[in-house]
């Protein structure tokens, strides 16, 4: 019987790497030729317990204490690498853990790099938006990867659905009416993800073809859809409490004054109102298309009808 492939999946109590561990042991054909080795700080919390469940691996390991990751990657054929920019909302710190990663796969041998990436947005919007920290440093990780030679893919999440339902798009004063507001014109289009169930379908994709995906970006959304598509859809699926359902949009000044009162730092509120001007400026992507992306995926990608349906936020309104 042939050895089976190791799949190391960083962060793998997460997000994105909860995605990929599920999507791959969820998969009977690709269990025939891969064990999943999930990496996390703690073992012992509820989330890992839950993946050994799975059948997965679990192993300790410290993106901050590069030391550790030699060992995590030990005999891996694939890994799935992701950082978590807003745990120190610092460049150079998640830079320094997705460095770390590259160098210690490349040690190990690895043949397969899938890198969480997000599009450089200071050198492509020629300086217009120079404070989108979390996408730059994700992209200057991704170029340093490419110049170390490392075979690697490039997974680009798209926006993930969880931050609209009772986020962005919630019930406001003064009437209480369902409002989607942000700092954009409703006609700004967005790439949505269900994050937690889809980017696991990318990565099994990517992984099924590593010929044809190594060296390139696999751009991680279902669809493009507008801020007032997203309200229409809404008000189809709720009749009675999309009545009054609408899109907004919010003053910049008005929009960062909100995100500081959540809690976020000055800096940061100026990041994420930058975050949304880049899509509706130059495109979340600047403007790539999702096909070819979409033709890897052999998993059907859940839309955002389907994804409102499952949403907590929108429980009380069925």
């Amino acid at each position: 019987m042939a050895t089976k492939k190791i799949l190391v999946v960083f962060g793998a109590t997460g997000v994105q790497g909860g995605s990929v561990v599920k999507a791959v042991l969820g998969d009977a054909k690709m269990r025939e030729s891969w064990t999943v080795r999930g990496v996390t700080r703690d073992v012992s919390k509820p989330s890992a317990k839950e993946l050994e469940s799975l059948g997965a691996e679990t192993v300790a390991a410290d993106l901050n204490n590069t030391s550790t990751l030699k060992g995590a990657m030990k005999d891996a054929y694939a890994v799935f690498a992701v950082t978590n920019y807003w745990e120190s909302r610092s460049a150079e710190v998640e830079m320094t853990q997705g460095k770390g990663m590259a160098d210690a796969a490349k040690e190990a041998g690895v043949q397969h790099f899938v890198w969480s990436s997000l599009p450089e947005v200071k050198e492509h919007s020629k300086g217009v938006l120079e404070h989108v920290e979390h996408f730059d440093s994700k992209a200057h990780i991704e170029q340093y990867i490419r110049i170390s030679g490392l075979p690697a893919s490039y997974f680009m999440p798209g926006f993930y659905m969880s931050n609209i339902p009772g986020g962005m798009f919630r019930q406001a004063p003064p009437n209480n009416d369902w409002t989607f507001a942000l700092p954009i014109p409703g006609s700004t289009p967005i790439p949505l993800l269900n994050t937690a169930d889809d980017t696991g379908k990318f990565v099994k994709g990517i992984l099924n073809n590593r010929e044809k995906t190594l060296g390139k970006r696999i751009y991680g959304a279902t669809d493009y859809y507008t801020i007032d598509e997203i309200v229409k859809e809404f008000k189809e699926q709720y009749p009675e409490a999309g009545k009054t359902a609408k899109s907004a949009e919010l003053p910049h000044d008005v929009f960062k004054g909100i995100m500081m009162k959540t809690g976020a730092p000055e800096k940061s509120a100026e990041e994420l109102l930058q975050n949304m001007r880049l899509m509706n400026e130059f495109g979340y992507y600047f403007g790539a298309s999702l096909d070819e992306s979409h033709s890897i995926v052999s998993d059907k990608l859940t839309t955002w009808k389907e994804f409102m349906q499952m949403a907590p936020a929108f429980a009380e309104l069925k």
